[in-house]
């Protein structure tokens, strides 16, 4: 993604998680992987926000052509909560995701995250 590109496309985020009532902390991402905090309204399932959010992102994406190689969005995803305690650390950790992945890679990460929340998982789906 054209690093000029991710200010429309967490901006586009935004209004659309505004629409559906969510309170939005923070919004940041990389080439790869988009991290949101936000307070899901009760009304929403996260299942179809996810939904929602990668249909109209990705026609964005396509449409303002931000990232030129873009196909679609994986088919899963990953939600993790958080208690409002936490939310500053949450919110720092996303505001800081440049240089966190430089040194930490993603997929290092994310392996990280699932496992110390005992979430199974298969490798294969990792590539």
């Amino acid at each position: 993604m054209k690093k000029e590109g991710r200010r429309d496309l967490f901006n586009y985020i935004f209004g659309i998680l505004k629409n559906k009532n969510c309170h939005v902390y923070r919004i940041n991402g990389l080439d790869d992987h988009i991290h949101i905090a936000i307070a899901l309204h009760p009304s929403v399932s996260l299942s179809s926000l996810i939904k929602d959010l990668k249909i109209a992102c990705g026609m964005m994406i396509k449409s303002k052509k931000i990232y030129e190689g873009f196909e679609g969005w994986q088919d899963g995803y990953a939600a993790f909560t958080h208690g409002y305690s936490s939310l500053d650390t949450l919110v720092n950790y996303i505001k800081n995701q440049e240089e966190h992945h430089k040194k930490v890679s993603f997929l290092e990460e994310y392996i990280r995250l699932l496992k110390e929340n005992n979430i199974p998982f298969d490798p294969k789906y990792f590539i």
